[in-house]
């Protein structure tokens, strides 16, 4: 168990951590959250020592072992497999099956696990890093965005593993999905302070924003009564039979003290510029073959259509052609054979994260997003750029002083300039905090033109894709289907080879094979008492919605009741109000309790019935 009291970390005047306290308890999973820039990375810093806070304490048991994925790499052995045996513990030092399992399972082919290390790309680097990670014997993992450098299978392959880690975990991820399947607590880093609860990141936002929300509610409620009993004290400072009563609530403010407005913290907030198309057919790929060396071609005759308004995904492992796919639709590339045939009207807007270098070092944000589109006046540029997060004068920041993520902003930025009809975005999550990723998805959701996007978030690919491009045993196919309809005909065909070596050593231990009829009849048995039990629960709080909507209007004919009043000073009726309003905003207080932990029975329910039928579909 770690523990964390009272740290602060600030970097001038600019304050990250203010006071902060949490504890890392025995077998806790727990996802870290937080806006880029807000102190995740620095918080885990601080935990290994390699960054020192300005004030506090961080308490580490002794002998307790800590691995943690670092950004600097450096190895000692002649190839992949001997330094990946660096992370074994001392009394597994001849465990070599351990290490080929884990590599495997990171992506490594058998001719790469003899290679040097310092010969792998920077991609395959970190992974032989996170292997060495995930070798080590440690009591705790911290692992700060480990899934930057995988690909859709290796990702997959991760959350098991660490579903099934003994130890503790404390985890930061852009990828919502990724991390909702692997944590048992979310832990955020909000206005400074951290928040912690057990369940997954909807349920820790959900509850912040009806905080927040009660908050403002309270703060504007205590507003109206401060001014009221200012015009109190104002009306009858100077009778001096009352003077009792004005010193009495006199007192009463100072003691009560001032909430403040909580301020606006800003996300990703636009939508894209749309081109109208009116045909129904946007793009024909006809035949299409393409390789770097034409004796080994990344994939031959590939041929699909796109219609307007389609949302299709190119999906599979790194290095197959998934970006070179997408390159050959933007025009970047040429192909060895085949066709494209573009409708006349279509205009497209390409995001690739690697084109941040075409960027102009000296040009302002501004300028750099006026330039895709010089038709654009100075303001729409800079609200654009205030769309990216770039508010006011922030705009006016050089591009060679960005980080990486936020020239990354600025690409996505150019596409919102120009007038398009069809999005060519690849990897557009990468950079991006979880709120930032909400605000894109929904922002491509909205889209009427059409999508093709390479993508390893699996939370993009069930809720955007419609149809796929799928390169998988060395070549590409189309699939006319969603992502689940995908994983239930076809799959990945590494966990194929991995469940049929699950399956035999399940019968081999068992002495029979898996009732499969069994398992469907279980799966059915289990979705009808889901539907049963939840269905009251969905009923209650969409009532108890109801209920605090129609409070909240009945707060609002009180207030209005209560001002007309006020001015024509009525006493009695302005005490009956005040009762009135009080008790409508008490009222309104206990629904909010009692929403919240209908909504907190409901989620832990569900995630019940969720871990039940995601054991039955993998015995499936």
């Amino acid at each position: 168990m770690i523990t964390v009291q009272n740290l602060t970390k600030s970097y001038g005047s600019h304050v990250l951590l203010d006071d902060i306290s949490f504890q890392i308890g025995s077998k806790e999973k727990i996802g870290l959250v937080g806006r880029n820039g807000h102190g995740k990375s620095t918080l885990l810093r601080i935990l290994t020592g390699e960054e020192h806070a300005d004030s506090g304490i961080v308490a580490i048991p002794r002998e307790y072992r800590v691995g943690w994925l670092k950004q600097n790499l450096s190895f000692t052995q002649a190839n992949v497999v001997l330094e990946g045996a660096t992370g074994l513990p001392e009394h597994e030092q001849d465990a070599i099956w351990k290490v080929e399992r884990i590599l495997s399972g990171l992506g490594f082919s058998e001719a790469m696990m003899n290679r040097e290390p310092a010969k792998l790309s920077g991609g395959y680097q970190v992974r032989l890093h996170l292997a060495k990670i995930l070798l080590s014997d440690a009591d705790l993992l911290l692992l700060d965005e480990p899934n930057n450098y995988l690909d859709i299978t290796s990702i997959r392959w991760l959350a098991e593993f660490l579903q099934n880690w003994p130890g503790e975990l404390l985890l930061i991820t852009h990828d919502r999905f990724f991390m909702d399947r692997v944590i048992t607590h979310t832990m955020a880093i909000h206005r400074q302070k951290i928040r912690k609860i057990k369940g997954d990141t909807e349920k820790l936002y959900t509850q912040i924003a009806q905080e927040e929300e009660i908050f403002e509610k309270t703060r504007i409620n205590d507003e109206k009564k401060r001014k009221e009993v200012e015009l109190f004290i104002s009306r009858f400072r100077a009778k001096a039979r009352l003077a009792g009563m004005v010193q009495s609530r006199v007192k009463s403010l100072e003691k009560q003290g001032r909430k403040e407005r909580l301020e606006k913290i800003r996300d990703l907030d636009f939508r894209f510029h749309e081109k109208n198309f009116a045909a129904k057919s946007m793009l024909t790929v006809e035949e299409l073959s393409f390789g770097y060396d034409s004796a080994n071609l990344l994939f031959q005759k590939l041929s699909f259509s796109v219609a307007a308004g389609d949302r299709i995904a190119i999906i599979g492992q790194n290095g197959r052609g998934k970006t070179t796919l997408l390159k050959l639709i933007a025009q970047k590339l040429q192909p060895l054979s085949g066709k494209f045939y573009f409708h006349p009207e279509t205009e497209f807007g390409y995001y690739e994260q690697t084109n941040i270098s075409s960027l102009v070092a000296e040009r302002t944000i501004a300028e750099e997003i006026n330039a895709a589109n010089r038709n654009l006046d100075t303001q729409s540029a800079r609200a654009i750029a205030g769309a990216m997060m770039f508010e006011g004068d922030d705009s006016l920041k050089k591009i060679k002083v960005l980080s990486g993520g936020e020239k990354c902003r600025v690409m996505l930025g150019k596409i919102l300039a120009a007038p398009v009809n069809l999005l060519l975005l690849d990897e557009p999550t990468n950079h991006l905090d979880l709120q930032s990723c909400d605000a894109l998805l929904e922002a491509i959701d909205s889209f009427s033109g059409t999508v093709i996007l390479v993508t390893h978030n699996e939370m993009l690919l069930h809720s955007l894709a419609e149809r796929l491009v799928v390169f998988q045993d060395d070549k590409a196919t189309f699939f006319d289907g969603t992502y689940q309809e995908f994983l239930e005909r076809i799959g990945w065909q590494n966990e194929k080879n991995l469940d049929r070596t699950k399956a035999s050593s399940a019968i081999v231990s068992e002495g029979k094979p898996v009732n499969k009829k069994e398992l469907r009849r279980q799966r059915t048995e289990i979705l009808n008492e889901r539907n049963r039990n939840l269905k009251p629960l969905e009923q209650q709080i969409s009532k108890l919605e109801e209920e605090i909507s129609h409070s909240e209007l009945e707060q609002k004919r009180v207030e209005a009741d209560l001002v007309k009043t006020t001015s024509r000073q009525d006493g009695k009726q302005i005490q009956k109000l005040a009762r009135e309003l009080h008790q409508t905003q008490m009222r309104i207080e206990e629904l909010f309790s009692q929403l919240e932990k209908a909504q907190q029975g409901y989620d832990q329910q569900k995630k019940g019935y969720d871990e039940r039928l995601q054991s039955l579909e993998s015995q499936l």
